[in-house]
């Protein structure tokens, strides 16, 4: 009976106790929005440079994880298109914004191109988050007056919004062909962790 008594006393501070602790804090997200580079083309799921991103992330940043919100053949218009729902869903501490060579490619108007990188900005700071913007280059053939064009709209937005930028996602691989898949326009595996690298110069200082 004694025993009864005590259990019977002892439950309703229990619970009380357990009402008052602390909740264990959600996990804070790194939404990586990309194209074809950031997700992993050609590549097994666990060899692209935004999921070896997420395991040092995991093994360094307690309380951090990453979601890839990457899509092949993206265009800076289909993430303007999706960026709201995503940071509502995820709501991100941070917005990786890899996009803009898929415009390149195609010669879309480099007017088009930073209104929906802005737009992406814009909404990625309005829940709060930090953004780091990468950038890409293109090549030459498509003329000196818009690959210059093409630079200078990351610059431009880096400036206007004050976000870091990345100039070149692929600044340590561009000039090794065998960092190539037959495409000439994907990293094989063997590069991935050298982007990785890269990115993580940017990427780290807004984990702290």
């Amino acid at each position: 009976m004694a025993a009864l008594a005590l259990a019977l006393a002892w439950g309703p501070l229990a619970q009380a106790q357990a009402a008052r602790a602390p909740a264990e804090a959600p996990a804070k997200t790194v939404l990586v929005m990309g194209d074809s580079l950031s997700a992993g083309y050609g590549l097994s799921a666990a060899d692209g440079w935004v999921s070896l991103t997420a395991e040092r992330i995991a093994e360094t940043r307690p309380g951090w994880r990453v979601v890839n919100a990457s899509i092949s053949g993206e265009t800076t218009a289909g993430g303007a298109a999706r960026i709201v729902d995503a940071v509502v869903r995820h709501k991100p501490a941070v917005v990786v914004i890899e996009l803009g060579a898929n415009d390149g490619l195609r010669g879309l108007p480099l007017r088009d191109m930073k209104r929906n990188l802005a737009r992406m900005i814009g909404a990625s700071e309005s829940v709060g988050a930090k953004v780091l913007l990468v950038g890409m280059r293109i090549p030459p053939n498509y003329g000196p007056e818009y690959a210059h064009g093409f630079e200078r709209a990351y610059t431009d937005l880096a400036k206007l919004f004050d976000v870091p930028l990345l100039p070149f996602l692929l600044q340590p691989v561009a000039a090794d062909r065998a960092s190539f898949q037959n495409d000439n326009l994907h990293p094989v595996a063997a590069a991935q962790p050298k982007l990785r690298d890269h990115v993580w110069t940017a990427l780290e200082p807004l984990l702290k």
